[in-house]
């Protein structure tokens, strides 16, 4: 058994650890027909997902030829209402996730989540499907603040990804991801980042930029190796 030659590991959530996109098509549909406007295909859910929930149900909306902005968070609430309260019903992990996460355990590399869902949906999402323990930190898309801005402290921000680092001991550390704001948060945080191409990637994979691509949650430890072996 090869070591893994990082001795911590961050993971985005939906398209990476979790195939997330039914149950926030969902979400994403009850605050459009609250709105007015037609529901949309939930396949097609998963080219909207990325920046966190609010800019998913603001391309949705925009792609009906938007709204106010009053009405846009009188809806973005509601789709955080529904969100809350059904937001583990068709969620499940990626094929060889629960074993791939087991085994990273064993070999004692230390994990982290970093995703741009709010911090509190993703725990509740990773306590009802039994993932929680896995981690030592869940560091959502609100929990490092607003910066000047006014705006959340979320990937692409290198913040959440260097505080993962951190709270990991801050030794070896590499990001997977499955979309843009993966790579250039971890980019911008200095960090190798390994790109989930089973995911909801917002671009084709070789144009993401990543150090390394997967096609399978069961490529990542070969691609920890791969890493290793290039540097």
């Amino acid at each position: 058994m090869t070591d893994i030659p990082f001795g911590a590991i961050g993971f985005d959530l939906d398209g990476t650890l979790l195939d997330t996109f039914r149950d926030l098509g969902a979400a994403v549909n009850h605050a459009l027909v609250l709105g007015g406007f037609a529901a949309v295909s939930v396949e097609t859910s998963k080219d909207l997902i990325g920046g966190g929930a609010k800019i998913m149900l603001a391309r949705a909306i925009e792609a009906q030829g938007g709204v106010a902005e009053d009405e846009f968070k009188r809806l973005y609430k509601a789709m955080l209402a529904f969100y809350e309260a059904h937001n583990a019903v068709h969620t499940v992990p990626y094929p060889g996730v629960r074993e791939g996460l087991a085994e990273l355990e064993a070999r004692g590399v230390r994990m982290a989540v970093v995703t741009n869902k709010f911090e509190a949906f993703a725990r509740s999402v990773l306590t009802q499907l039994d993932l929680i323990d896995q981690f030592e930190t869940v560091i959502g898309g609100d929990t490092m603040g607003k910066g000047p801005d006014g705006q959340f402290l979320a990937k692409p921000h290198p913040a959440p990804v260097l505080r993962a680092r951190e709270v990991l001991g801050g030794g070896s550390f590499v990001f997977l991801g499955d979309s843009t704001y993966d790579v250039r948060s971890a980019k911008a945080a200095g960090v190798p980042v390994i790109a989930a191409v089973y995911g909801y990637c917002d671009r084709p994979p070789h144009e993401l930029g990543a150090d390394a691509v997967i096609d399978s949650f069961e490529g990542l430890i070969p691609a920890l190796e791969g890493l290793a072996r290039t540097a």
